[in-house]
């Protein structure tokens, strides 16, 4: 009698593990793995008009959705290589997945972003890494500067509009986004991952380039409008991917 009862048990967590890794096959053997939080893509700027919690303007903080309370990051315009350190004051603040972050206007104008297209770079900086032994010091420098001078002031426009905004410098770089889906290592399984966006959402842009031997990527686009673009990232986060990255001009 025992030894049936140990042969049912055998089976049923058979099937119960067979079940786990079909359901979770994508997140858990294929992915390339991150070794620490890196994401790109737009911000969003800080105005009164969008009813959240008060960002102070003048300070180097930003709300965040998945970086705990008081983390420094480093925050970088990839357009000129421009970067500060920045703390993140909350993770409790709703706003659209299409947005990594919102950021004050002071971090706006120091990293010189176009208010129109604010596109980031934002890496966590680990607590054990001898670079937030260092920089820690500068950060709180940097703050106490910050909030003490004055904003020159720059003009925010909704990225879903489509009015013009009167802005101190010109920004005439051509508007073309991708988002990056994930990395694999194999061919097939991204190939997969394709098919699968195919068959769940109505997305028509995809294709796989193939970064090297073991490395797939898998992207959307390109998009040439900010419209496009937020429509499909948001229709990806029926699949439940939390790190979608956009890039620029790939």
């Amino acid at each position: 009698m025992k030894f049936r009862n140990l042969i049912i048990l055998f089976f049923f967590i058979c099937l119960v593990g067979c079940d786990q890794y079909n359901s979770n096959k994508f997140s858990k053997i294929n992915f390339k793995p991150d070794k620490k939080y890196n994401n790109i893509g737009f911000s969003l700027i800080y105005d009164e008009s969008l009813n959240l919690k008060k960002l102070d303007n003048r300070s180097l903080q930003i709300f965040h959705k998945n970086l705990k309370n008081k983390s420094l990051v480093k925050i970088t315009n990839p357009l000129n290589n421009k970067s500060l350190i920045a703390e993140v004051k909350s993770n409790r603040v709703k706003f659209s997945n299409f947005y990594n972050s919102i950021i004050s206007k002071r971090i706006a104008e120091t990293l010189e972003l176009n208010p129109n297209e604010p596109y980031v770079e934002i890496s966590l900086i680990s607590e054990n890494s001898t670079f937030i032994a260092k920089k820690s010091k500068t950060f709180e420098e940097e703050r106490e500067v910050a909030e003490k001078a004055p904003i020159d002031g720059i003009k925010i426009s909704n990225l879903n509009e489509n009015s013009k905004s009167i802005t101190k410098k010109k920004f005439n770089n051509k508007f073309s986004y991708s988002i990056k889906v994930a990395d694999f290592y194999y061919k097939k399984t991204a190939n997969l991952m394709i098919n699968r966006i195919k068959m769940e959402t109505s997305i028509k842009k995809i294709k796989l380039v193939e970064i090297s031997k073991t490395n797939y990527r898998v992207l959307l686009g390109p998009f040439n409008d900010i419209n496009s673009l937020k429509e499909s990232f948001e229709k990806m986060n029926s699949l439940y991917f939390e790190n979608l990255e956009i890039l620029k001009n790939v």
